[in-house]
């Protein structure tokens, strides 16, 4: 299996360090978040700064420490009821799109949104109405993906606009693109509704998206209201608490992996830790492959 991390889980200052304890830890390919791996460097700027001299320094440094990136991550709300914003925001994407192709990542990446300019969940997401003006937000940079020759993967989070693999699905119909892809991160579709189904929630967002996926973020899960899941979350580093699950690094929880790891070797489908940190990143890859070498 092709591991990798979310690359500022990792220790550095910068991205050459980042990278060099990657490599150091044993993984062999990154998500890239550039806002914080490269000092100074603000999304808000990024159609400036994203220069051919910048894609140049990148491709060197993975290049030097044999990674690859297989997500540049463009996390910015699609759904903003501020056009002017909205302008501003898909002029980002599309300067990420052309930046990805020029450091050979294989996806840039972004979860949904939400329409408001707060980026907060509320009832509206889950409305049909918002559905369609994500797909109505999302077609545009997907054929800009086209015309560079990058693809571009949606994210589905319980919280945001595609809260489902079922909208998930509908929106990937509704664009009908090659270019459009989907990240899986199993644990973003969990909430306290619905936890103590994670097995049927994932076994479901495989049926329906997996021949779409090109990239699973790997994590753990613990339901919050446990006393083990806020044991985890008072004592160990880089958790976070979506509502009212707690995300954590591969193994501390409670996720059956055989699924995710099963799908990943029949399709050769990299993954990225997240809610890793330098200390237990390197027993979640292994935990990761013991399951793996054992389907």
């Amino acid at each position: 299996m092709n591991i990798g991390i979310r690359l500022h889980d990792t220790a550095g200052t910068n991205l050459a360090e980042h990278l060099a304890a990657a490599r150091a830890q044993g993984f062999t390919c990154v998500h890239i978040a550039m806002g914080k791996v490269i000092p100074g460097f603000k999304m808000s700027d990024a159609p400036a700064l994203l220069t051919d001299e910048l894609a140049e320094m990148v491709r060197a440094e993975l290049d030097r420490n044999g990674q690859t990136c297989v997500l540049l991550g463009c996390y910015l709300n699609l759904c903003s009821p501020d056009l002017e914003d909205h302008h501003k925001t898909v002029e980002i994407y599309k300067a990420h799109l052309r930046f990805a192709k020029k450091i050979g990542a294989l996806l840039v990446g972004t979860e949904t949104g939400a329409p408001n300019t707060g980026y907060k969940t509320c009832p509206e997401c889950f409305t049909q109405e918002a559905l369609q003006l994500f797909i109505d937000r999302v077609t545009p940079v997907v054929r800009y993906a086209e015309e560079v020759g990058q693809l571009f993967a949606i994210e589905p989070v319980i919280r945001h606009i595609v809260s489902t693999p079922e909208r998930c699905e509908r929106v990937l119909k509704a664009v009908n693109s090659p270019n459009l892809k989907v990240i899986l991160d199993a644990v973003n579709l969990l909430g306290e509704a619905n936890v103590h189904q994670a097995k049927e929630i994932i076994a479901d967002g495989i049926a329906r998206l997996g021949k779409d996926v090109s990239l699973l973020h790997m994590k753990d899960f613990i339901p919050y209201a446990t006393e083990r899941g806020q044991q985890i979350k008072a004592t160990v580093d880089n958790t976070d608490v979506f509502s009212n699950v707690v995300s954590c690094a591969c193994g501390l929880g409670d996720m059956d992996y055989a699924p995710l790891c099963r799908l990943a070797r029949e399709h050769a489908i990299p993954m990225t830790l997240e809610n890793t940190n330098p200390g237990n990143a390197v027993a979640a890859r292994e935990h990761l492959e013991k399951i793996g070498a054992s389907l």
